[in-house]
C-alpha cells in the first residue's frame, strides 16, 4: 500500500519506485514461499523422488527443494541423507534430524571411523588468523560506539585469542612439527583465562546467525544484529589464494572449528603446531584421537544402529574404537557376514610370493625402489596382460611410487612390450580428469574385444586410496584381474598417525599379543587393499583373478584380514610359474565359455 501510495505521490519519479520494487524484489526468494513449500512438502511424502526430480518440482510449483524437503522432514518415515550430515552433531540439529528412538543405518561405512575423526578435527593456517583478525579489527574500529559492551568484550576477547595463535605459530625460529595436549596448548597460548564455551558461542551467532546458537534458535533481532558483521565482512575486498582461487569471504569459519575443537575432553585430542619459517605457511590442526565420543551421541539416541559396506574387513576396528569406546557392551553388538553371489569358479585370488626370475617380492619402504624388484614386477605384469583378456587394473601405494615404476618401465623398455597387448592408461591426479580416462579406457576394451584387434585389453595404472580405488565399478571386461603392487601401509613417521598409536596402545588392551597401534597400521593397510580388490567382482555373473604381489600376504595376521569369500578361495604361489598356469587355465575356461572375448588364435602366449 505504502509503494502504491507513493507511486501516486508527484514527487516520487517512476525510476524511483522501480528502483524501490527492485530493493523488495532482491530482499526476499520468490522460491521462499510458505504456502508452495507446503506443496511441494506434500508432494514430497506422496512419492520417493531423487535429488534431481526435487529440483524440478520445485521450478514447476515455484517452492525451494531444500526447506520444501527438510519440511517434509518430521512427517517421513525414511529420510536419506550424507553421513557427514548425521555424525555433525550441530549439523545434525540444524537440519532438522531427530534420532530418538530412530533406527539409523549407515551404509559404506568403511570409512566411518576417518570420517568422523575429519569432520570433528579442525584446522588453520597462519594467513587465516591473520586475515580473520585484519577484518575483525576493521570492524570494531568502525562500529566502536554503537557496539554495547558485551559485544566488544567478546570481540576484543577473539582478537586476543587470534593474536595468541599466531604468536605461537612463530615463537620458535625451528620448522617442524610439534604435539600438545588441549591443556598444554592453551598454557602455551596464554589462554587458559578465557572461557572458550561463551567465546565460541558468540563465534558460532556470528557464523551462523540462523542456526542454533547455545543451545537454543536465535531470534530474528538476534540475526540481524549478527548479520551486521556477516554484511561488513562482504563488504571487505577479497584475496587471492596462492593458487590463483580467491579464499572466502571470511576465515571465521575455520575460527570457529578450531575454538569448538579446543573445548574438547583434554585426552580425546591432540594440537599440532606446524611452523615452517613463515606465518602464513605455519598453521595450527586439532587431531580427534577418539572419534567414539561424538558416535557416543548418536547411539544413545537412537534404537538400533545398523552399520554395514561391501567390504567392512577387518571389522576390530569398529568394535574397539566406536562401539566398546562408546560404552556398548559386546552383548548388544551383533555382527553377520555373508558370502558373495558368485560361485566359486568366478573368482581367483592369488598371493604370488616370487616372480618369473624367482626375486623374491617384498615391497617394503627400503627394497621397492631397486630396479631389480620393479624389473620383477614389471616382467609379472607383461605375463598377465599375455593370458587375460580385456582389463587389467594395476594399483600401488602412492602416486610418487607409481610414477617412478612407470618411468623406470620407461627407460628399459618394457612399456613398449606392454604396449603390444594392451593399451596403457594412468590416473589422473586432478578430480576432474577422472571420466575421461574412464571413458577412454571403457571404450578402448569395447573396441579391443572385437575378434581381429592386435590389442587384448588394457591396462589402468591406479593408487591405492586414489579416486579409482572406492566407488569405481571395474565390472565384466573392465576388470578380469586386479594386481595389488605390495602392501600400501601408511606413513608410519606422520606425527598424527604416531599420537594416534599412541593413544591407542594407552588406551586399549593387546589382541592377540599384539599392541593396538600395530594393529591399527595393519587394518589401514588392509582396508584400503580390500577396498581396491572390491572393485572386480560386481554381479553375480561377473569373474576376475586378484593378484596380491608380496609375500608378506602370507602371514596369518595380515591373511585374516581379507574379506571371507576372497580369503576362502585365496591360493598362495610361492613361485611364478604354478600361478600362470592357473591364471592361463581360467582366462581361457572363461573364454571357451563366452564370458569373456577369446584371444585371437594366432596370438602366441610367450613368458618372460
Amino acid at each position: 500500500r505504502k509503494l502504491f501510495k507513493n507511486s501516486r505521490d508527484p514527487q516520487i519519479t517512476g525510476e524511483e519506485v522501480e528502483g524501490k520494487r527492485r530493493r523488495v524484489s532482491r530482499a526476499v526468494c520468490p522460491f521462499y514461499s510458505y504456502e508452495q513449500m507446503q506443496l511441494l512438502r506434500d508432494e514430497v511424502l506422496v512419492e520417493v523422488k531423487d535429488i534431481e526430480q526435487l529440483v524440478t518440482l520445485g521450478k514447476e510449483t515455484k517452492a525451494c527443494p531444500y526447506y520444501g524437503s527438510r519440511h517434509a522432514i518430521p512427517a517421513a518415515q525414511l529420510v536419506v541423507l550424507p553421513y557427514q550430515t548425521l555424525l555433525h552433531e550441530s549439523t545434525r540439529c540444524a537440519s532438522g534430524i531427530k534420532l530418538k528412538d530412530q533406527v539409523v543405518m549407515i551404509d559404506e561405512a568403511h570409512n566411518l571411523i576417518d570420517t568422523i575423526t575429519c569432520i570433528y578435527s579442525a584446522e588453520v593456517t597462519g594467513t587465516q588468523l591473520c586475515c580473520a583478525h585484519s577484518q575483525l579489527l576493521q570492524y570494531m574500529e568502525r562500529y566502536r560506539k554503537r557496539l554495547k559492551a558485551k559485544n566488544l568484550m567478546y570481540i576484543k576477547q577473539i582478537l586476543y585469542l587470534l593474536e595468541r595463535f599466531v604468536s605461537v605459530t612463530c615463537v620458535s625460529c625451528v620448522s617442524g612439527a610439534e604435539l600438545k595436549s588441549i591443556n598444554d596448548f592453551l598454557f602455551h597460548s596464554q589462554i587458559d583465562n578465557i572461557n572458550l564455551f561463551k567465546v565460541f558461542i558468540y563465534l558460532e551467532l556470528i557464523c551462523h546467525p540462523s542456526h542454533r546458537g547455545s543451545g537454543r534458535l536465535t531470534t530474528n533481532k538476534e540475526n540481524r544484529k549478527m548479520a551486521g558483521l556477516q554484511n561488513f565482512l562482504l563488504t571487505l575486498p577479497l584475496e587471492e589464494a596462492e593458487n590463483g582461487q580467491p579464499r572466502m569471504a571470511s576465515p571465521l569459519m575455520h575460527i570457529e572449528g578450531f575454538l569448538s575443537a579446543l573445548t574438547s575432553t583434554n585426552q580425546d585430542g591432540r594440537v599440532i603446531l606446524n611452523r615452517q619459517g613463515t606465518v602464513g605457511q605455519s598453521s595450527l590442526k586439532f587431531l580427534l584421537l577418539n572419534p567414539a565420543v561424538h558416535f557416543a551421541k548418536v547411539l544413545k539416541e537412537c534404537r538400533a544402529v545398523i552399520i554395514a559396506g561391501g567390504t567392512m574387513q577387518p571389522v576390530a576396528d569398529f568394535r574397539e574404537q566406536l562401539l566398546a569406546s562408546a560404552g556398548i557392551g559386546a552383548d548388544r553388538v551383533v555382527e553377520f557376514s555373508c558370502g558373495h553371489v558368485i560361485p566359486p569358479e568366478n573368482i581367483l585370488p592369488i598371493i604370488l610370493c616370487s616372480g618369473p626370475s624367482n626375486q623374491q617380492l617384498e615391497f617394503t619402504y627400503q627394497k621397492r625402489d631397486l630396479p631389480h624388484l620393479m624389473d620383477e614386477t614389471g616382467r609379472i605384469l607383461c605375463n598377465l596382460c599375455n593370458v587375460v583378456p580385456g582389463g587389467v587394473v594395476c594399483f600401488f601405494s602412492s602416486y610418487e611410487y607409481e610414477k617412478q615404476v612407470y618411468t623406470h618401465w620407461e627407460k628399459t623398455g618394457l612399456l613398449t612390450r606392454l604396449t603390444t597387448k594392451k593399451k596403457i592408461f594412468q590416473e589422473p591426479k586432478r578430480a576432474n580428469q577422472v571420466e575421461q580416462v574412464l571413458a577412454e579406457y571403457t571404450k578402448c576394451i569395447k573396441r579391443c574385444s572385437h575378434v581381429g584387434s592386435q590389442l587384448t585389453g588394457a591396462v589402468l595404472f591406479s593408487v591405492v586410496g586414489g579416486k579409482m580405488s572406492e566407488g569405481i565399478n571395474f565390472s565384466d571386461d573392465l576388470g578380469r584381474c586386479v594386481v595389488m603392487v605390495g602392501m600400501p601401509y601408511p606413513n608410519i613417521k606422520s606425527p598424527e598417525l604416531q599420537e594416534k598409536m599412541a593413544y591407542l596402545d594407552k588406551t586399549m588392551a593387546r589382541t592377540a599379543g599384539q599392541a593396538p597401534g600395530r594393529a591399527l597400521i595393519e587394518n589401514i593397510c588392509m582396508k584400503a587393499v580390500n577396498q581396491s580388490i572390491g572393485r572386480a567382482i560386481r554381479h553375480q555373473k561377473d569373474f576376475a583373478s586378484i593378484v596380491l604381489l608380496d609375500h608378506r600376504y602370507t602371514r596369518p595376521a595380515i591373511f585374516n584380514k581379507l574379506p571371507q569369500w576372497i580369503r576362502n578361495r585365496t591360493q598362495v604361489k610361492p613361485a611364478f610359474g604354478p600361478a600362470f598356469a592357473a591364471l592361463r587355465k581360467v582366462s581361457s575356461m572363461h573364454g571357451r565359455t563366452g564370458l569373456a572375448p577369446p584371444l585371437h588364435p594366432s596370438v602366441t602366449l610367450p613368458s618372460y
